[in-house]
């Protein structure tokens, strides 16, 4: 199955330190949770913060929902114990910042490999500096644990020096980078998060721009944007129907021995079938999904 198959919509940070916020989360509608040891936590507070991520995760409770922990940098004092702790949790991948080279990510794999990490849990990396952008292909291909690129667009736009514009044409070489070095890979590839809780018209833009550019979802920084941001990525009911019409279209015209067909006015090859068997098969997980809550 491609590593972008699975919903993921809306991902959104929790507070490692923050006992209620992560017993909370166990109940929102989010296709995925960060579960966050770094930037949402104060240097004093990191070592409960890890405790509590880690039997939190390994309690499970969280449905289907997918859970990634991310550790704090391998620069730092917290980094190698984060890891070591996290491989044993049974989260589903673990979100490694500041990540500016594969080197980075062999360090990771190894620590995950020496602390009994199963096959089945992933990596994913924190593209948010210029020499993260630059590194992003060779990254998205450096281990095969490797399942998705995250946008770090605010440390992004810190080391950039540029500013947060409505259509955020100062990242646009930044994003589209990221996008092709994630799809080269065939790695899933989420949109940074959007700062101003107060401007809803803002964060839907920045959510169908996402979507519009190849997103498969994006982070998010409070539950309210949770199901707004679903709304935007999920696919339309019209799409879903038009999908499934052209594929069983074409499946009866490659009976009869016939590579295209025409529905609708419209010419439908193989690789239209391709992508309308990836809208499909999205709106089945997420019903599935849906059901299970």
């Amino acid at each position: 199955m491609p590593k972008s198959a699975r919903p993921r919509r809306s991902v959104l940070y929790m507070p490692g330190s923050n006992a209620r916020a992560l017993e909370k989360a166990r109940a929102l509608p989010a296709d995925g949770l960060i579960l966050d040891l770094e930037d949402a936590v104060a240097p004093d507070a990191k070592e409960l913060a890890r405790k509590q991520v880690c039997e939190a995760v390994a309690a499970s409770g969280f449905g289907m929902r997918e859970t990634i922990i991310r550790v704090n940098a391998l620069s730092t004092r917290w980094g190698y114990e984060d890891i070591a702790m996290a491989s044993k949790s049974g989260a589903d991948a673990l979100l490694l910042p500041k990540v500016e080279s594969a080197d980075a990510i062999h360090h990771m794999e190894a620590i995950m490999n020496a602390n009994g990490a199963p096959a089945n849990m992933t990596i994913w990396a924190m593209m948010e500096t210029p020499r993260s952008i630059l590194e992003s292909q060779w990254i998205a291909r450096a281990s095969s644990r490797m399942e998705c690129l995250v946008m770090g667009t605010s440390d992004l736009a810190k080391e950039l020096d540029c500013a947060h514009t409505h259509e955020r044409l100062p990242f646009v070489t930044s994003l589209g980078l990221c996008l092709l070095a994630a799809r080269a890979a065939g790695l899933a590839i989420l949109d940074g998060v959007y700062l101003d809780l107060n401007d809803d018209a803002g964060f839907e833009f920045a959510c169908r721009q996402g979507s519009e550019f190849g997103f498969d979802g994006k982070t998010l920084i409070h539950p309210k944007q949770v199901g707004p941001c679903n709304t935007v990525f999920t696919p339309k009911p019209e799409d879903v129907a038009w999908s499934r019409q052209i594929i069983e279209a074409h499946a009866a015209a490659a009976a009869r021995g016939e590579g295209v067909v025409v529905v609708n006015g419209r010419l439908v090859e193989n690789l239209h079938v391709e992508s309308a068997r990836r809208v499909v098969s999205m709106a089945d997980a997420i019903a599935a999904m849906a059901a299970a809550t």
